[in-house]
């Protein structure tokens, strides 16, 4: 009988902490936004700023992917190359003015808010005034842009038709990056209301105290034993 509630003892301590790293893992929230992208040359690098700030020189590429995510490292990348020479082949330098080549990706059906469809992805060269933003060159040929009272980009080319960087819980996607790049900063929203996905300082010394009485519960059968 002492073994069977010995043993009892032990599976309930053992489902305790399963329980607590339950509660602190469980949890995978995201953010619905557009995120803002440049070219590296090769490839897409997250922008640190947002697109009102950037100005960027005669022969940039920028690209603009809207999907659900956590995080800038998270975050998905518009689905085609950065290509200058072929977005702006139609489109011949002239003095006084500069081209931007924009990538505009407005992501999967997956990641579309409900009842939206996504436009399929496009590209766009900008002629613009040498000291033009990002923002100003998107707005020349993605009209009309939408943006919230902090200046976070909601829509492009009226999509999404409502919403801004809203937070979608239990996704598995992971939250936006900070506002000057084009979404919310999901980290320290997580840092100010203590609800990150992975366990709290609370859960850890939660899960350490169980730990620590299962294994004195062992080591006190074993001595009543010996």
């Amino acid at each position: 009988m002492r073994r069977a509630g010995r043993a009892a003892a032990l599976l309930v301590v053992l489902g305790a902490v399963l329980a607590v790293l339950g509660a602190g893992t469980a949890r995978a929230d995201g953010y619905r936004y557009w995120s803002f992208w440049e070219s590296s040359g090769t490839g897409w690098t997250y922008a640190t700023q947002g697109p009102s700030l950037v100005r960027p020189d005669d022969g940039a590429v920028q690209g603009f992917r809207f999907a659900v995510s956590e995080d800038s490292q998270d975050s998905a990348q518009p689905r085609r190359s950065p290509g200058f020479a072929e977005i702006c082949a139609d489109t011949p330098a002239e003095d006084g003015s500069k081209r931007v080549a924009l990538v505009i990706d407005p992501g999967t059906a997956a990641d579309a808010p409900a009842g939206e469809t996504p436009p399929a992805p496009r590209t766009a060269c900008a002629r613009v005034a040498p000291d033009a933003s990002t923002a100003e060159a998107l707005a020349s040929v993605a009209k009309p842009l939408r943006y919230d009272s902090g200046a976070l980009l909601c829509a492009i080319s009226g999509y999404p038709g409502s919403g801004c960087g809203e937070q979608i819980s239990g996704t598995g996607h992971g939250t936006p990056a900070a506002p000057a790049s084009g979404a919310p900063d999901a980290s320290a929203a997580d840092a100010a209301d203590g609800s990150g996905g992975g366990p709290s300082a609370g859960v850890l010394v939660g899960v350490g105290a169980v730990l620590l009485l299962g294994i004195a519960a062992v080591v006190q059968a074993r001595r009543r034993r010996g």
